[in-house]
């Protein structure tokens, strides 16, 4: 497992197959493929199968923006009121790498607790 870590790190950060490591997940931005194109593996084991990967958003989601948050208010001079509002701005162009790195993460959390 522990020799295991880093080939799996590397894989969550190129959004590569959980099983084989190489496959990618996604055909384009919000479009993911059905199967892995090296091992075959199917990405979507059951209707519903995502849902975990919404808490996955949640805690990427806060933790970029509440250190952001953080650095704008002690660092940046800026009142909370606008500190939120720039976060706020900045939610929508962050959903796409959200959406793909939570179903990766949560592809291959699932792999590792309960490998097919």
């Amino acid at each position: 497992m522990r020799e295991e870590l880093p080939g799996r790190l590397r894989a969550m950060v190129r959004l590569r197959c959980p099983r084989c490591l190489h496959g990618a997940v996604f055909a384009s931005l919000w479009k993911m493929r059905p199967l892995c194109p090296s091992c075959g593996l199917e990405y979507e084991r059951e209707p519903g199968y995502f849902t975990g990967a919404m808490y996955v958003s949640y805690g990427l989601g806060l933790a970029l923006c509440a250190p952001l948050g953080v650095a704008l208010m002690g660092f940046g001079g800026f009142s909370a009121n606008r500190s939120i509002v720039t976060i706020a701005v900045m939610v929508p162009f962050l959903a796409p790498l959200l959406f793909r790195y939570s179903r990766v993460i949560w592809m291959h959390l699932d792999q590792l607790l309960d490998p097919r």
